[in-house]
Protein backbone atom coordinates (compact mmCIF):
# COMPACT_ATOMS: atom_id res chain seq x y z
CA UNK A 1 0.00 0.00 0.00
CA UNK A 2 0.94 3.65 -1.29
CA UNK A 3 1.55 5.81 2.00
CA UNK A 4 0.16 8.94 1.69
CA UNK A 5 2.82 12.47 2.13
CA UNK A 6 2.44 14.02 5.42
CA UNK A 7 3.68 17.23 4.29
CA UNK A 8 3.90 19.78 1.15
CA UNK A 9 7.96 18.40 0.51
CA UNK A 10 7.03 14.93 0.40
CA UNK A 11 3.63 15.59 -1.96
CA UNK A 12 5.91 18.12 -4.20
CA UNK A 13 9.11 15.55 -4.08
CA UNK A 14 7.23 12.34 -4.33
CA UNK A 15 9.16 11.08 -0.95
CA UNK A 16 6.10 9.42 0.32
CA UNK A 17 7.59 5.66 0.38
CA UNK A 18 5.88 3.27 -2.56
CA UNK A 19 4.67 -0.38 -2.52
CA UNK A 20 7.71 -2.80 -1.58
CA UNK A 21 5.74 -5.02 -3.37
CA UNK A 22 6.80 -7.32 -6.47
CA UNK A 23 5.68 -4.56 -9.28
CA UNK A 24 9.06 -3.39 -10.52
CA UNK A 25 10.49 -7.30 -10.62
CA UNK A 26 7.55 -8.25 -12.36
CA UNK A 27 8.13 -5.21 -14.89
CA UNK A 28 11.99 -6.60 -15.14
CA UNK A 29 10.99 -9.96 -15.84
CA UNK A 30 8.49 -8.86 -18.59
CA UNK A 31 11.12 -6.89 -20.45
CA UNK A 32 13.27 -8.64 -23.15
CA UNK A 33 17.05 -8.74 -23.24
CA UNK A 34 18.67 -6.43 -25.16
CA UNK A 35 20.33 -8.81 -27.93
CA UNK A 36 16.42 -9.55 -29.12
CA UNK A 37 15.39 -6.41 -29.23
CA UNK A 38 18.33 -5.22 -31.42
CA UNK A 39 18.43 -8.84 -33.50
CA UNK A 40 14.25 -8.70 -33.52
CA UNK A 41 13.75 -5.19 -34.43
CA UNK A 42 16.11 -6.13 -37.36
CA UNK A 43 14.39 -9.28 -38.77
CA UNK A 44 12.06 -8.00 -40.56
CA UNK A 45 14.09 -4.68 -42.17
CA UNK A 46 16.59 -7.62 -43.59
CA UNK A 47 13.73 -9.87 -44.29
CA UNK A 48 12.62 -7.02 -46.77
CA UNK A 49 15.72 -6.04 -48.04
CA UNK A 50 16.55 -9.78 -49.17
CA UNK A 51 13.04 -10.39 -50.97
CA UNK A 52 13.84 -7.02 -52.49
CA UNK A 53 17.33 -8.14 -53.88
CA UNK A 54 16.16 -11.50 -54.76
CA UNK A 55 13.04 -10.62 -56.87
CA UNK A 56 15.04 -7.12 -58.73
CA UNK A 57 18.32 -10.02 -59.42
CA UNK A 58 15.79 -12.59 -61.11
CA UNK A 59 14.27 -9.89 -63.55
CA UNK A 60 10.44 -10.56 -62.68
CA UNK A 61 9.82 -7.20 -62.33
CA UNK A 62 11.07 -4.67 -64.47
CA UNK A 63 14.13 -2.01 -63.34
CA UNK A 64 11.77 0.71 -64.22
CA UNK A 65 9.64 -0.32 -61.77
CA UNK A 66 11.68 -1.70 -59.21
CA UNK A 67 15.32 -1.02 -58.88
CA UNK A 68 17.74 -3.04 -57.56
CA UNK A 69 19.40 -2.17 -54.45
CA UNK A 70 22.78 -1.17 -56.21
CA UNK A 71 20.91 0.89 -58.40
CA UNK A 72 19.57 2.79 -55.36
CA UNK A 73 22.75 3.07 -53.40
CA UNK A 74 24.24 4.36 -56.81
CA UNK A 75 21.62 6.93 -57.05
CA UNK A 76 22.44 7.38 -53.35
CA UNK A 77 26.47 8.13 -54.37
CA UNK A 78 25.78 10.28 -57.74
CA UNK A 79 23.10 12.75 -55.07
CA UNK A 80 26.31 12.82 -52.18
CA UNK A 81 28.80 13.90 -54.97
CA UNK A 82 27.28 16.88 -55.92
CA UNK A 83 26.28 17.76 -52.10
CA UNK A 84 22.35 17.36 -53.14
CA UNK A 85 22.00 14.27 -50.95
CA UNK A 86 23.09 15.86 -47.56
CA UNK A 87 21.62 19.15 -47.94
CA UNK A 88 18.45 17.81 -48.80
CA UNK A 89 18.30 15.54 -45.28
CA UNK A 90 19.50 18.71 -43.77
CA UNK A 91 16.78 20.80 -44.64
CA UNK A 92 14.25 18.46 -44.38
CA UNK A 93 15.47 17.41 -40.82
CA UNK A 94 15.51 21.21 -39.72
CA UNK A 95 12.03 22.01 -41.13
CA UNK A 96 10.55 18.77 -39.99
CA UNK A 97 11.90 19.48 -36.05
CA UNK A 98 11.07 23.36 -35.88
CA UNK A 99 8.07 22.49 -36.82
CA UNK A 100 7.53 19.76 -34.41
CA UNK A 101 8.61 21.61 -31.27
CA UNK A 102 6.51 24.27 -32.59
CA UNK A 103 3.33 22.80 -33.04
CA UNK A 104 3.73 20.13 -30.02
CA UNK A 105 4.11 23.36 -27.75
CA UNK A 106 0.54 24.96 -29.42
CA UNK A 107 -0.77 21.33 -29.16
CA UNK A 108 0.21 21.34 -25.17
CA UNK A 109 -1.24 23.99 -24.27
CA UNK A 110 -4.34 23.85 -25.71
CA UNK A 111 -4.72 20.34 -25.25
CA UNK A 112 -4.22 21.36 -21.03
CA UNK A 113 -6.66 24.69 -21.42
CA UNK A 114 -9.41 21.99 -22.97
CA UNK A 115 -8.36 19.10 -20.78
CA UNK A 116 -8.42 21.31 -17.34
CA UNK A 117 -11.27 23.67 -18.45
CA UNK A 118 -14.92 22.92 -19.23
CA UNK A 119 -15.89 26.05 -20.70
CA UNK A 120 -12.41 26.20 -22.47
CA UNK A 121 -13.65 22.62 -23.65
CA UNK A 122 -17.11 23.97 -24.38
CA UNK A 123 -15.22 27.44 -26.81
CA UNK A 124 -12.28 25.26 -28.08
CA UNK A 125 -13.17 21.81 -28.96
CA UNK A 126 -15.44 22.42 -31.87
CA UNK A 127 -13.74 24.23 -34.28
CA UNK A 128 -10.38 22.32 -33.27
CA UNK A 129 -12.23 19.28 -34.07
CA UNK A 130 -13.56 20.67 -37.51
CA UNK A 131 -9.54 21.87 -38.50
CA UNK A 132 -8.17 18.57 -37.25
CA UNK A 133 -10.20 17.34 -40.44
CA UNK A 134 -9.19 19.89 -43.29
CA UNK A 135 -6.32 17.30 -45.37
CA UNK A 136 -2.84 18.95 -45.26
CA UNK A 137 -2.68 19.77 -49.14
CA UNK A 138 -6.16 22.30 -48.50
CA UNK A 139 -3.61 24.42 -46.45
CA UNK A 140 -1.20 25.37 -48.95
CA UNK A 141 -2.91 27.75 -50.92
CA UNK A 142 -3.85 29.39 -48.19
CA UNK A 143 -0.18 29.25 -46.76
CA UNK A 144 1.04 30.48 -50.10
CA UNK A 145 -1.33 33.49 -50.28
CA UNK A 146 -1.00 34.87 -46.52
CA UNK A 147 2.89 34.03 -45.62
CA UNK A 148 5.16 33.89 -49.25
CA UNK A 149 7.17 31.13 -50.10
CA UNK A 150 9.90 31.08 -48.03
CA UNK A 151 10.39 29.04 -44.88
CA UNK A 152 7.74 30.14 -42.93
CA UNK A 153 5.06 28.29 -44.19
CA UNK A 154 6.64 25.49 -44.67
CA UNK A 155 7.19 25.32 -40.98
CA UNK A 156 4.20 26.43 -40.38
CA UNK A 157 2.62 23.46 -42.12
CA UNK A 158 4.20 20.81 -40.37
CA UNK A 159 3.73 22.26 -36.86
CA UNK A 160 -0.43 22.68 -37.75
CA UNK A 161 0.46 18.84 -38.28
CA UNK A 162 2.19 18.62 -34.89
CA UNK A 163 -0.22 20.52 -32.59
CA UNK A 164 -3.57 17.85 -33.31
CA UNK A 165 -2.10 15.14 -32.01
CA UNK A 166 -0.43 16.25 -28.63
CA UNK A 167 -3.57 18.52 -28.18
CA UNK A 168 -6.54 15.35 -28.49
CA UNK A 169 -3.62 13.22 -26.22
CA UNK A 170 -3.10 15.95 -23.78
CA UNK A 171 -6.76 16.86 -23.31
CA UNK A 172 -8.60 13.23 -23.26
CA UNK A 173 -5.74 12.17 -20.36
CA UNK A 174 -5.67 15.27 -18.74
CA UNK A 175 -9.70 14.98 -18.54
CA UNK A 176 -8.68 11.74 -16.94
CA UNK A 177 -6.30 12.51 -14.01
CA UNK A 178 -7.45 11.03 -10.82
CA UNK A 179 -9.41 13.46 -8.87
CA UNK A 180 -7.77 12.08 -5.02
CA UNK A 181 -4.59 13.26 -6.61
CA UNK A 182 -6.02 16.71 -8.01
CA UNK A 183 -7.80 17.12 -4.67
CA UNK A 184 -4.62 16.11 -2.40
CA UNK A 185 -3.09 18.60 -4.51
CA UNK A 186 -5.04 21.54 -3.55
CA UNK A 187 -5.95 20.69 -0.27
CA UNK A 188 -1.50 21.39 0.36
CA UNK A 189 -2.08 24.84 -1.25
CA UNK A 190 -0.82 23.96 -4.78
CA UNK A 191 -1.92 27.20 -7.60
CA UNK A 192 -3.59 25.83 -10.79
CA UNK A 193 0.03 26.21 -12.31
CA UNK A 194 1.68 24.08 -9.22
CA UNK A 195 -0.89 21.80 -9.62
CA UNK A 196 -0.68 21.27 -13.42
CA UNK A 197 3.37 21.10 -13.12
CA UNK A 198 3.64 18.46 -10.17
CA UNK A 199 0.03 16.50 -10.21
CA UNK A 200 -1.12 16.59 -13.54
CA UNK A 201 1.21 16.67 -16.05
CA UNK A 202 3.09 14.17 -14.52
CA UNK A 203 0.21 11.91 -14.09
CA UNK A 204 -0.41 11.95 -18.29
CA UNK A 205 3.10 11.02 -18.59
CA UNK A 206 2.62 8.17 -20.82
CA UNK A 207 -0.22 10.06 -23.23
CA UNK A 208 2.23 12.55 -23.68
CA UNK A 209 4.79 10.60 -24.96
CA UNK A 210 2.36 8.93 -27.40
CA UNK A 211 1.26 11.90 -28.33
CA UNK A 212 4.85 13.11 -29.08
CA UNK A 213 5.43 10.39 -31.11
CA UNK A 214 2.20 10.98 -33.34
CA UNK A 215 3.23 14.69 -33.72
CA UNK A 216 6.28 13.88 -34.52
CA UNK A 217 5.22 10.77 -37.68
CA UNK A 218 2.38 13.70 -38.90
CA UNK A 219 5.39 16.35 -39.34
CA UNK A 220 6.96 13.86 -41.42
CA UNK A 221 4.09 13.28 -43.26
CA UNK A 222 3.52 16.83 -43.49
CA UNK A 223 6.53 17.47 -44.70
CA UNK A 224 6.25 16.13 -48.51
CA UNK A 225 3.19 18.81 -48.29
CA UNK A 226 4.83 21.24 -47.09
CA UNK A 227 7.46 20.55 -49.72
CA UNK A 228 5.40 21.87 -52.50
CA UNK A 229 5.62 24.72 -51.93
CA UNK A 230 7.64 26.37 -54.52
CA UNK A 231 10.64 24.56 -52.99
CA UNK A 232 13.94 23.30 -54.47
CA UNK A 233 15.35 21.51 -51.75
CA UNK A 234 14.71 18.65 -49.31
CA UNK A 235 13.47 15.18 -49.25
CA UNK A 236 10.12 15.75 -50.52
CA UNK A 237 11.40 17.98 -53.03
CA UNK A 238 13.36 15.09 -54.02
CA UNK A 239 10.69 12.45 -54.29
CA UNK A 240 8.20 14.81 -56.24
CA UNK A 241 11.07 15.76 -58.91
CA UNK A 242 11.71 11.88 -59.48
CA UNK A 243 8.71 11.07 -59.36
CA UNK A 244 8.24 13.91 -62.51
CA UNK A 245 11.17 12.50 -63.98
CA UNK A 246 10.93 8.85 -63.93
CA UNK A 247 13.59 8.22 -61.99
CA UNK A 248 12.34 5.41 -59.83
CA UNK A 249 15.79 4.78 -57.87
CA UNK A 250 15.47 8.54 -56.46
CA UNK A 251 11.86 7.67 -55.75
CA UNK A 252 13.00 4.33 -53.47
CA UNK A 253 15.91 6.50 -52.14
CA UNK A 254 14.10 9.05 -50.73
CA UNK A 255 11.51 6.83 -49.03
CA UNK A 256 14.33 4.80 -47.80
CA UNK A 257 15.82 8.13 -46.17
CA UNK A 258 12.43 9.42 -44.98
CA UNK A 259 11.76 5.89 -42.95
CA UNK A 260 15.15 6.29 -41.01
CA UNK A 261 15.12 9.78 -40.29
CA UNK A 262 11.68 9.34 -38.72
CA UNK A 263 13.18 6.30 -37.05
CA UNK A 264 15.40 8.40 -36.07
CA UNK A 265 14.34 11.50 -34.30
CA UNK A 266 11.47 8.51 -32.89
CA UNK A 267 14.03 6.78 -31.01
CA UNK A 268 14.97 10.89 -29.57
CA UNK A 269 11.33 10.95 -28.61
CA UNK A 270 12.12 7.49 -26.49
CA UNK A 271 15.74 9.24 -24.68
CA UNK A 272 12.94 12.18 -23.55
CA UNK A 273 10.21 9.64 -22.10
CA UNK A 274 12.82 8.12 -20.12
CA UNK A 275 14.27 11.47 -19.02
CA UNK A 276 10.50 12.41 -17.68
CA UNK A 277 10.35 8.80 -16.26
CA UNK A 278 13.44 9.76 -14.26
CA UNK A 279 12.14 12.87 -13.70
CA UNK A 280 8.27 12.14 -12.58
CA UNK A 281 8.29 8.45 -12.98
Amino acid sequence: MRTLPSSTDEFLTGAAVPDTGSAAPARRADRAPRWWTIVGGALIPVAIFAAWWGVSASGAVPVYRLPSPEMVGAAAVDLAQRGQLFRDVAISTQRVLTGFVIGAGVGLVLGALVGLSRNASILFSPIIGALRAVPSLAWVPLLLLYLGIGEVPKVTLIAIGAAFPVFTTISIALRHVDPQLVEMGRAFGLGRLQLLGTVQLPAVIPALVSGLRLALAQSWLFLVAAELLSSSMGLGFLLLDSGQNGRVDRIFLAIILLAVLGKTTDALIGVFERWLNRRWG
